[in-house]
């Protein structure tokens, strides 16, 4: 975080900043997260319901909107280090998710903009006109866009207010800040599980997207009427650590044909204050190109700087690129356990069917059962770093009991029995509902208790609670000082390849099982369909998936035991935990 905020001016002012802006900043992310969480869980039954979507569909575009809103969160992150500025891309930020809560409020409250429900006896229903579809996934984008700013800027934003590098007590102050910050999100995320979804079910939409609505105007007046107190960091244009990734790979690719060796030559480019003076490392030996020096007098500029930077790179440049190269087959096996978490859609389908009945008179929300996951993942970080790690650490030599490659690997394994799971359980429930007779009635409640679930939801939030912190780990471990926030940030751009691809097999699956007129495994109607067959699919691709990262393993042996093979780590680099979900 200090790097990043390195390239960053601040406006100095003793009478901004401090404490006194926390209640501003960590209400409006809590707010914001609340009310834009709380659409999210039941978002499935208002696409089946008022735009008479198929359970497939709905679920493809879900997974479309959940890729776009975390794809945009890198490009909120960069711009708001090298345009806009953290505290405007907040306010913009939360504007654009307040226009977009209220376009989807006005769905719910005016006809006109959604199709009318079709009747259980109807069969041919009203078309979905492309003005209201247009008025739907605007709705959608522009919460896309408010997510993609506010999630990555928000928690630094704050952490702005606070750096004091002349107080002694400024690490603690921080490290308390970011404790209640998180402390903060998951109560909103609880809430959004519980509270939001309870309305919904209990008081319509009208009154269950105005809730969110409301909450997210409270969140915009909260930031910026504390707007005269916060401290302000200037954007600085220069020294884009992205663009200069894109800059070395072009770097190497036009000077493929030099015939300069690429291994004892000591001219290569650095930058003047550069302190790392060793050579270029041996690994992809064809990118130390483009930070060789072949005419000083063309390439460089009287004061040493590169005249041309698409044309010649420093080997800070060179060896960014090198650790992204190396990180990504490792990335690539994250894919398939978000891919597992993103099913959450048909799950709601199934426990609607179900007897959710905790006590007599109380009945939990189906799309409340996701609190299991929340709850799983809290209790077993907390077990895991309060219990386990002392135990572990003593017999595996590494502080943090595990390896962050083997923790990984557990979080595959709890993913995929997660999954195998519920093809089970919803093989059993299907079963019962046709023995029952609700073979036709996909809304008809089967005599099977939906605490059947609870496992799969626990094992789900075990999963990321391992593989999701192992991860970022792992890249603070293989990416330079100066990549900080690209370690954090390939979590999120994970999670969006993720939505991507999850809604693309949703898609392939539901068309491929229908051909030839037969119902699809992911028909609307689940107790026709088979969803369990799609989970035993995943179930499957997960079990390959784990092979392959078996494999990639082998390239990371070095890792696996806490050591970097990268000579510019620190042995006791720290990972940014507090990025974790914010990036």
């Amino acid at each position: 975080m200090e790097s990043e905020r390195g390239l960053l001016l601040v406006e100095e002012n003793p009478r901004k900043g401090g404490l006194r802006t926390m209640p501003f900043i960590i209400v409006n992310e809590s707010f914001e997260r609340v009310a834009s969480f709380g659409l999210q869980l039941n978002m499935i039954i208002y696409l089946m319901t008022y735009y008479n979507m198929s359970a497939a569909t709905g679920t493809s575009i879900l997974g479309l909107w959940g890729a776009l809103s975390n794809g945009l969160a890198l490009f909120g992150a960069i711009t708001a280090d090298f345009y806009l500025g953290r505290y405007r891309a907040v306010a913009y930020g939360s504007i654009s998710t307040l226009i977009g809560m209220i376009i989807l409020w006005l769905t719910a409250m005016i006809p006109q903009l959604k199709s009318s429900p079709c009747s259980q006896n109807q069969h041919v229903c009203n078309g979905v006109t492309a003005l209201q579809l247009a008025v739907l996934f605007s709705s959608f984008g522009f919460m896309s866009i408010g997510a993609g700013f506010v999630r990555p800027c928000s928690i630094i934003f704050g952490a702005d207010q606070l750096e004091n590098k002349k107080n002694p007590n400024n690490q603690r102050i921080l490290e308390s800040y970011f404790n209640w910050y998180n402390a903060s999100s998951g109560i909103s995320t609880i809430l959004a599980v519980t509270v939001i979804v309870y309305i919904q079910d209990n008081y319509g939409w009208k009154v269950g997207f105005g809730v969110p609505a409301i909450l997210m105007f409270l969140s915009v007046l909260m930031f910026q009427i504390g707007s005269p107190l916060y401290i302000k960091v200037k954007p600085k244009t220069t020294e884009n650590l992205v663009i200069g990734l894109f800059q070395a790979a072009v770097a190497a690719f036009r000077k493929r044909n030099t015939r300069r060796p690429l291994s004892d030559c000591d001219e290569f480019y650095r930058w003047p204050l550069e302190s790392d003076v060793l050579p270029p490392s041996k690994d992809f030996r064809c990118l130390n190109r483009a930070c060789i020096i072949e005419d000083p007098q063309r390439d460089l500029n009287p004061d040493g700087s590169a005249s041309n930077q698409w044309n010649l790179c420093s080997v800070e440049q060179v060896e960014s690129l090198k650790a992204l190269i190396k990180a990504l087959p490792m990335w690539s096996t994250c894919f398939m356990i978000f891919v597992d978490m993103n099913v959450f859609s048909f799950s709601l389908l199934q426990t609607k069917t179900m007897d959710r009945h905790i006590f007599p008179h109380f009945e939990v929300p189906a799309a409340s059962f996701s609190v299991f996951m929340i709850a799983a993942l809290t209790i077993w970080i907390a077990f895991y770093d309060r219990i386990l790690v002392p135990l572990l650490s003593k017999y595996t030599g590494q502080p943090r009991g595990l390896s962050p490659i083997t923790r990984m690997g557990i979080g595959l394994i709890s993913s995929g029995m997660s999954i195998a799971l519920s093809a089970i359980t919803e093989s059993i429930r299907r079963q019962r509902a046709i023995e029952e007779g609700h073979e036709d009635d996909p809304n008809a409640l089967v005599n099977m208790s939906a605490m059947w679930f609870v496992p799969q939801y626990a094992l789900l939030g075990v999963a990321e609670a391992t593989h999701a912190v192992g991860q970022v780990e792992f890249f603070y471990a293989l990416f330079p000082e100066s990549m900080s926030s690209i370690a954090s940030s390939m979590y999120t751009v994970g999670t969006a390849v993720s939505s991507l691809i999850g809604s693309i097999l949703v898609s392939g699956v539901d068309w491929l099982s229908s051909t030839g007129g037969k119902t699809s495994w992911l028909s609307s109607n689940i107790n026709r369909g088979h969803i369990d067959y799609f989970f035993w699919l995943l179930s499957f691709l997960s079990f390959i998936n784990f092979l392959y990262f078996l494999v990639v393993c082998r390239f990371y042996e070095s890792l696996n035991d806490g050591s970097s093979r990268l000579s510019h780590v620190a042995e006791d680099k720290e990972c940014d935990y507090r990025l974790l979900h914010e990036s």
